[in-house]
């Protein structure tokens, strides 16, 4: 039978297999996607949702066992030639990475990452024409277009991930597959992003595969939502009608995930003694300019707060306020200009490199991304084991029982199947639960998290907190916790606060935030997080 003229994509009894694994990692996959619908593939961290896309663009690795039919257009795209899936690959299926960290050259400016998309599909247009598109896009993405020459590193997870969205609508392409496309984003860019998404499915008759563990997101942006559990669909139906009256027992699982979320119920605990003491820090950062004439960005700027054992603290911000660069300089990553970070009331920036040594062991991290944090050549039990024996704690065979222990907390059982693993053969999700089990492989006193869930989905993100939790009350452990979504924020932590361009702009319990939020950046935030509740 051939595709509907009005199929923009057509997967039939699409299975597949990586080389040198057992199973299969999708089985029998049937979907379709007609010209300006916007989809939603939703799934578990682990459940093949990826592995769409990255079969979808023929990126798959080579001796990959396939069988179906992947139909653009009618066209098999299992069946072009290199040369024409160079040409599919942004004019006709623009993607959106999980992991914008991965995908962008370090040695090239934003600037030039955007010139090299356009010069590749559009060679003839002049150069200023195409400069002139690249800064269009990053100010459609909210990047300010003078950040045109800024490098990477130079930029926060959120910033890179609207580079990344950047590129992918650069050619206007009839179909984007957005995987994850704001998983490190605040809550009010990513309804930016997914509002300047949908107005380009309505405006080019674009259709939209959103690829999300977010039920609240996908429900709120996506017309229709199909449910993938260990590479097959169990449940394709409206999104309000999934929403309203879930039948599968995954989407089951995923509603009642998320309207939990949902509900304003941070953990009670005893706090104790001050643990942290921030006063008046400063990060400022040196623009490129005249010596005689230096601007500065003043990424974190005269902030104050203390932490008490036992207390979770969240920081809440949109995208480039401040938020990464603060938990860095509370490591001492991150020189400061001003200030000072008291640690059991020593002052860090004061202390010998052996005392610092001793001291970071009180206090980790959980980094926004845990590709990027976890070296490729080193397997997972590795990774956990490496701060262990960097410190000397102790001997490498139960530096090992101990990361197996953790791997089972974090959820990745049997440790078996995962310690031998390396980052890039595990989902995004399951490596951020590696990065979790390694920073608490010290037994910190103090966790900070830098967005330590943002990548994983409801149901999963439900077990790292109550994790989080139980460690907390168990250990006395004092927690900051770094994200941009307030719905998680209000419900795991005692106090938030929203910092704004550096500064703090309100600072409060977690239920006066989301009920009486006084500052107009916290009634944005509260405005823009997507909830299910309101479409039952």
């Amino acid at each position: 039978m051939n595709c509907s003229q009005k199929d923009v994509l057509n997967i039939k009894d699409f299975s597949m297999c990586y080389p040198g694994e057992k199973g299969l990692v999708l089985d029998g996959l049937n979907l379709r996607l007609r010209r300006g619908e916007r989809l939603a593939l939703i799934g578990s961290s682990g459940s093949g949702k990826s592995t769409v896309a990255k079969a979808l663009l023929q990126i798959i690795p080579p001796g990959s066992f396939c069988r179906g039919e992947l139909l653009l257009h009618g066209k098999n795209l299992m069946n072009m030639t290199p040369k024409h899936l160079e040409q599919v690959r942004g004019e006709l299926i623009g993607l959106i990475f999980q992991d914008p960290g991965s995908r962008l050259n370090p040695l090239m400016t934003i600037g030039q990452h955007l010139i090299d998309t356009l010069e590749a599909h559009r060679s003839e247009n002049s150069r200023s024409r195409m400069k002139l598109r690249a800064e269009e896009l990053l100010e459609k993405v909210g990047i300010n277009p003078k950040r045109f020459n800024a490098y990477p590193h130079e930029f926060s997870g959120g910033m890179r991930q609207r580079v990344a969205i950047a590129l992918a609508i650069a050619l206007n392409p009839p179909l984007i597959i957005a995987d994850e496309p704001t998983s490190s984003l605040d809550v009010a860019i990513s309804h930016q992003i997914m509002e300047e998404l949908s107005i380009l499915c309505d405006d080019l008759g674009s259709s939209l595969l959103l690829i999300s563990h977010d039920l609240a997101l996908a429900s709120r942006w996506c017309q229709r939502m199909a449910i993938l559990d260990q590479g097959k669909i169990v449940e394709e139906r409206s999104s309000h009608d999934l929403i309203v009256a879930p039948q599968s027992f995954l989407a089951k699982k995923l509603v009642r995930a998320a309207r939990t979320r949902e509900q304003c119920l941070p953990i009670s605990n005893q706090e104790g003694e001050k643990v942290l003491e921030v006063d008046r820090l400063r990060c400022w950062h040196p623009l490129n300019g005249l010596p005689w004439d230096i601007g500065w960005i003043k990424a974190i700027d005269e902030v104050s707060f203390s932490l008490r054992i036992g207390e979770t603290l969240g920081l809440v911000g949109v995208s480039g306020c401040g938020k990464s660069t603060l938990c860095r300089a509370l490591l001492g990553l991150m020189p400061i200009r001003g200030g000072e970070v008291r640690l059991f009331g020593k002052n860090l920036s004061r202390l010998n490199k052996k005392a610092l040594k001793i001291a970071r062991q009180s206090m980790q991290m959980v980094f926004q991304d845990p590709f990027s944090s976890l070296n490729p050549k080193m397997t997972v039990i590795d990774s956990i084991v490496d701060p262990i024996l960097i410190h000397g704690l102790m001997s490498k065979a139960r530096a090992k029982e101990k990361a197996r222990y953790l791997l089972e907390q974090v959820g990745l059982s049997p440790c078996q199947d995962f310690e031998h693993r390396l980052p890039y053969q595990i989902s995004g999700g399951q490596q951020q639960r590696v990065a979790i089990a390694r920073a608490l492989v010290l037994n910190p006193k103090i966790l900070i998290c830098d967005e330590s869930v943002s990548m994983l989905d409801a149901e999963i993100q439900s077990e790292i907190l109550e994790l989080l939790g139980s460690l907390q009350k168990n250990l006395g452990l004092a927690i900051i916790f770094i994200t941009h979504d307030l719905s998680v924020a209000s419900s795991f932590c005692n106090r938030v606060i929203v910092l704004d361009q550096g500064r703090i702009a309100e600072e409060a319990s977690s239920d006066e935030i989301i009920s009486q939020p006084k500052s107009p950046l916290s009634r944005k935030l509260v405005r823009a997080s997507p909830r299910i509740t309101p479409i039952i």
